[in-house]
């Protein structure tokens, strides 16, 4: 069984299925992402992870924000490593019990979740082909990036962000083009005209985009 609770939605093929990995926001839980799960594609096996830390009334995080810290935003570097990793050996325990296609491993995040997912990709490459970035950002304290960046050769990534988001800085996602571009890796990155939230248009696009990469 894995280490983290998790929603599932079978895929239509008997074996070896392509699988979408949902990591949702902060203060959100498995069930959030989730309900995109109905307008996606029968063949992918569905997996929406709830994050290890527990908030106060509600919800769930995969590393702390404090949000009264002088310097702002500070995350909590030390837990999102741990998340990181956790959710790393989650794909293998995950694997094993599915049996979906190791090789054919795509990670749908929000927010936090977006910045986790791009930390998990870039740390450990071998676990993943995809990643769709919803409002997020690149965090580089929290990657180990690769030496050998042929390594990434096989990675795709869809971001996108709101233009008008109030809780991420749009500016900060947009530094994340250039920082894929700077490791050689196909990318896409959308804008759309919301705050911090998927618009319908950008749900069309990212599962447009999915159904060319997996």
């Amino acid at each position: 069984m894995s280490t983290l609770k998790y929603n599932v939605r079978p895929s239509s093929l008997k074996e070896n299925a392509p699988v979408l990995i949902m990591l949702h926001g902060y203060g959100s839980d498995e069930n959030d992402l989730f309900s995109f799960a109905s307008e996606l594609p029968e063949e992918l096996l569905i997996l929406s992870l709830q994050a290890p830390y527990k908030l106060d009334p509600f919800g769930y995080a995969w590393y702390s924000i404090h949000f009264e810290a002088p310097q702002g935003k500070w995350n909590d570097t030390e837990q999102a490593i741990k998340s990181r990793d956790l959710v790393a050996g989650t794909l293998d325990e995950l694997q094993r019990e599915f049996k979906f296609n190791p090789d054919n491993v795509t990670l749908l995040g929000f927010s936090q979740g977006t910045i986790l997912s791009i930390a998990i990709a870039l740390t450990y490459p071998e676990k993943v082909k995809n990643v769709i970035g919803l409002s997020g950002y690149v965090s580089p304290d929290l990657i180990a990036l690769k030496k050998d960046r042929s390594q990434y050769k096989h990675l795709n990534f869809y971001t996108s962000h709101g233009s008008a988001d109030q809780v991420i800085p749009v500016d900060w996602a947009r530094q994340t083009k250039p920082f894929l571009d700077a490791l050689h890796i196909n990318n896409t990155y959308s804008e759309f005209p919301v705050g911090h939230g998927v618009s319908p248009q950008n749900f069309y696009e990212f599962k447009n985009w999915l159904q060319n990469y997996s």
